[in-house]
């Protein structure tokens, strides 16, 4: 009897040998902060909102460099909030460069794909989505955000402001033709070897390294998609761009036109 109702169970499903069940993706957010007390709280809240509307796994790997108005406090209470396996606080003694900050952050990544935005509130978690989308369609290495597109757009910021994004990604268009329509933005979508490959590239630092990353991605054949998005100036705290920062970006453009 014992018999016959075993052969009459249905059988057990069964992982073909050598199969592994798929891999789900994580994303991983690497967020570099300066003075960013009053904004960080908002940000984060947006992204955690986001990624758990959408199923998404992830974490957020906050960067700060060495904020003299309590940046770390606060990172350090949300990391309370909402979970150390969510919450990554990796702060470094003082203001490096982005470029470094990203790469300190790569090193505490473990996601397969990385996320890098600014955390002023200019960029809204709310097109991540998109790019996850617009990769998965296109297979692409990168998915960047693109203001100059479709329905994309800035906001809030006057007119000397737009004339000189404008100017600056016309001039780099010109010179260095990177077949992408957004080239100083820093809201990116990237494979996580593919921004290690790019960051070994690279020798540009602040706001130079974002134009020069889509530059060597071209070169190294890699494929790039765009979304529009809105990017809202900062309400909280003051702009880090000031003339230093044009005319490095000035330096930056004219030596990647002598190099690349």
């Amino acid at each position: 009897m014992a018999s016959e109702e075993a052969s009459r169970s249905p059988p057990r499903s069964r992982r073909e040998p050598g199969r592994r069940a798929p891999r789900q993706d994580k994303y991983s957010v690497l967020l570099p902060t300066y003075n960013e007390r009053e904004n960080l709280p908002l940000i984060v809240w947006l992204l955690v909102k986001s990624f758990s509307q959408s199923g998404i796994n992830y974490e957020i790997i906050i960067i700060d460099d060495g904020s003299p108005d309590g940046t770390r406090d606060v990172a350090e209470q949300l990391e309370k909030i909402y979970g150390s396996n969510k919450i990554l606080l990796r702060p470094r003694e003082k203001k490096l460069g982005l470029g470094t900050a990203y790469i300190h952050g790569l090193k505490y990544a473990t996601g397969n794909y990385i996320i890098i935005m600014d955390a002023d509130l200019s960029h809204h978690p709310k097109f991540i989505p998109e790019f996850i989308r617009k990769q998965k369609e296109g297979n692409f290495d990168i998915v960047s955000g693109t203001r100059y597109t479709g329905n994309g757009g800035v906001y809030g910021w006057d007119l000397k402001r737009k004339i000189i994004s404008r100017g600056a990604n016309f001039i780099t268009q010109i010179l260095l033709r990177p077949g992408a329509s957004d080239l100083t933005g820093s809201f990116r979508l990237y494979r996580k070897e593919v921004l290690q490959k790019l960051i070994e590239k690279c020798v540009s630092k602040g706001y130079v390294f974002q134009m020069e990353m889509i530059i060597r991605a071209r070169q190294l054949n890699y494929t790039i998609g765009e979304v529009p998005i809105s990017f809202v100036d900062r309400v909280y705290g003051e702009s880090k761009l000031g003339g230093n920062e044009i005319v490095s970006f000035l330096k930056g453009l004219l030596t990647l036109f002598a190099t690349t």
